[in-house]
């Protein structure tokens, strides 16, 4: 099983930018963010595959940036225009065969705190 570790989580204003980063330990088929808020079940974010096709949650899209670097075994979330319902602690996650969000097989790191204040 590949082990994910993220960084670049922390506290920030709403409106603002922030950038989620995350390594692998392998080669993944795709990989993706998902979230928890506070009081609320873990949900898909955005998803990638080795070919860069993206999946986006409605509730980011066009805010939210995924992109990997295969090579390196990396992932990447921009997220612009941050909204305080934006908090949440952000997973890195991984699947071997698909990219739906909604789906099983997924992995995830150990997660990142986002609290995102007005």
């Amino acid at each position: 099983q590949v082990q994910l570790v993220e960084s670049g989580g922390g506290s920030v204003q709403a409106g603002r930018s922030l950038t989620l980063s995350c390594a692998a330990s392998g080669y993944t088929i795709c990989m993706g963010w998902f979230r928890q808020g506070p009081g609320q079940d873990r949900v898909g974010v955005a998803s990638i595959d080795r070919i860069g096709r993206t999946t986006y949650a409605p509730s980011v899209k066009g805010r939210f940036t995924i992109s990997r670097n295969n090579a390196q075994n990396t992932l990447s979330l921009r997220m612009d225009s941050l909204k305080p319902e934006d908090t949440a602690v952000y997973y890195c996650a991984a699947n071997p065969i698909y990219c739906a969000l909604s789906g099983s097989d997924w992995s995830w790191g150990q997660g990142t705190q986002v609290p995102v204040s007005s």
